[in-house]
């Protein structure tokens, strides 16, 4: 494979579309609602009027608007449907000639669309995820050919460190620094491993990103391996994800045949093969030592800190771990340059970020805006405010390691650095809305029970401070604490932030101490009161 060979896919794809194309959202979400079914019918429609030479039904990524679905798109006039039926098959075809039809149509004027800056979800929703030719005619895997025969290593790495990228696994370590540390470590071998494993309630981020686009996040793998010297990549992903493992499955195997993943990658000397591990649902292997040793096939656990996985990660090797997302962004890095990148976002925190935007907001699904966008705009605008009206009370960042910031605090820019200063954590990009009806104490011990039943165990601080906190979250709610527990609960958290071996347990607190900080009064009225929690 060389870049005319490449060219010639991309023109040869383009050549062979119809004049029409109707796109179905065939991620997990709408699948679950019907839209496979719904792509069989207008391809039955299609067939039954001789139409089906002259439009294409595409099977494509999600669209962003998750709790509108199924969502359909026509091309080349680019209306959106939302809640499409079977039913709706007919007039969605007759709509490719007369314009206008009764099927419910998404605003595109509206904030939810507008106020979104789509660059790892640039191609979600317009390609065929399975079909590694969309993805070339999009321009894909281009930026892989420029990096290995015009760029050295070095040069790849200066133009990530300039573009400010961080880490979008949650730390927001600089992406930069990672790559350069594992390329000047000495090693026999150096892995690049893309964790996957997303496993915070109300999250699927990176599932949605390996279901619309998987080569986006591959070539990114690439680039990664070429700049930092490595020939052997890894995916770990949650076992609950299956869509995301078959579609990723096809993937390797498409750029495999085409010579784009293997060996002498594009008639080069740069070799790089990538093979999935399934995890088994384990929260802590998101946890960079506990992944590696679930790949190497030990049990999910972290280890201390220093050495980091950098300078000696898989099997004693330099290893280069990051999230989906940030992988998806290398590749229009590369492209567009590095001072492209920094003007979007803030001085800290540059580019976009992807969140799951969901819990009691009208708009639930998948959105890529600006850093520095307040919770606010994310909120009110995008987000158009609860169901029913009520106020919102509440955005809860970051999962169980995050914090939950009060209404009051809406104005605070979405960057890493600001919700850090309110309490909370940028995460991975789970956005759960809370509205008054929510209570807070209820939310605390949620997400503590959900800690103490995703700690390994290995540290006392978390097995046991973990259990500890929601017993007495569960006898205040049950009103028969009393102040001292409040007392305790406060100094369980300080106790686990300073002492748990790894982030599981350090940050399992943030959602009881934020919660705390901001409705104490929410715990002081459980004190001593008879609570009754209905039928």
């Amino acid at each position: 494979m060389d870049l005319h060979e490449l060219e010639a896919i991309a023109e040869r794809e383009q050549a062979q579309r119809a004049r029409f194309r109707i796109l179905c959202c065939a991620a997990a979400g709408c699948q679950a609602s019907g839209s496979l079914e719904i792509k069989r019918r207008l391809e039955l429609v299609l067939s039954a009027a001789g139409k089906q030479a002259d439009v294409d039904v595409v099977p494509v990524g999600c669209m962003g608007l998750c709790g509108h679905g199924p969502l359909v798109r026509l091309e080349p006039t680019g209306k959106v449907f939302e809640r499409v039926t079977p039913a709706d098959a007919e007039e969605l075809v007759a709509a490719l000639d007369q314009g206008s039809c009764n099927v419910q149509q998404c605003n595109l004027n509206h904030p939810f669309f507008t106020r979104q800056y789509p660059i790892v979800l640039r191609h979600s929703g317009r390609i065929n995820p399975e079909r590694i030719e969309d993805y070339i005619a999009a321009g894909g895997y281009r930026m892989l050919y420029h990096v290995i025969h015009d760029l050295t290593p070095a040069e790849v790495i200066q133009m990530i460190t300039r573009s400010g990228l961080r880490g979008r696994g949650g730390a927001g370590y600089p992406t930069g620094l990672k790559w350069a540390t594992v390329a000047k470590s000495p090693g026999e071998r150096k892995f690049v491993i893309c964790n996957a494993d997303e496993g915070d309630p109300g999250a699927f981020m990176d599932r949605s990103v390996l279901e619309s686009d998987p080569h986006l996040v591959l070539e990114g793998m690439a680039i990664a391996a070429y700049a930092v010297g490595a020939e052997q990549g890894f995916i770990y992903v949650r076992g609950e994800y299956p869509l995301a493992i078959e579609r990723l499955q096809k993937a390797i195997v498409q750029a495999r045949r085409l010579g784009l993943l293997g060996a002498q990658i594009f008639e080069s000397g740069f070799n790089f093969r990538v093979d999935i591990r399934v995890g088994a649902g384990a929260f802590v292997c998101g946890e960079e030592t506990a992944l590696i040793a679930s790949i190497e096939g030990r049990r999910g656990q972290p280890r201390p800190r220093p050495p980091y996985p950098a300078e000696s990660g898989l099997w004693g090797m330099p290893t280069l771990i990051n999230n989906v997302e940030t992988f998806a962004n290398i590749s229009a890095i590369i492209e567009h340059g590095p001072e492209w990148f920094r003007q979007i976002g803030t001085e800290q925190s540059k580019g976009t970020k992807v969140f799951a935007l969901t819990g009691k907001i009208r708009n639930t699904g998948l959105i890529e805006v600006p850093m520095g966008i307040t919770l606010r705009e994310i909120v009110e605008d995008i987000g158009d405010g609860t169901p029913d009206g009520t106020p919102v009370k509440a955005v809860q960042t970051g999962g169980p390691s995050g914090g939950c910031i009060p209404a009051s605090l809406f104005d605070t820019p979405v960057d890493y650095e600001s919700l850090a200063a309110v309490g909370s954590i940028m995460g991975s990009g789970g956005m759960v809305v809370m509205d008054e009806h929510t209570n807070m104490v209820d939310v605390a011990r949620f997400y503590m029970e959900f800690c103490k039943d995703e700690s390994c165990g290995k540290c006392i601080p978390c097995r046991v401070g973990t259990v500890q906190l929601f017993n007495l979250l569960t006898k205040l709610r049950n009103g028969q604490a009393g102040e001292s527990d409040l007392q305790t609960i406060e100094a369980l958290c300080e106790l686990m932030r300073e002492t748990s071996l790894c982030g599981l347990g350090q940050s399992a607190p943030n959602p009881v101490l934020s919660t705390l900080h901001y409705f104490r009064h929410e715990y002081e009225q459980l004190i001593g009161a008879e609570v009754d929690h209905g039928g």
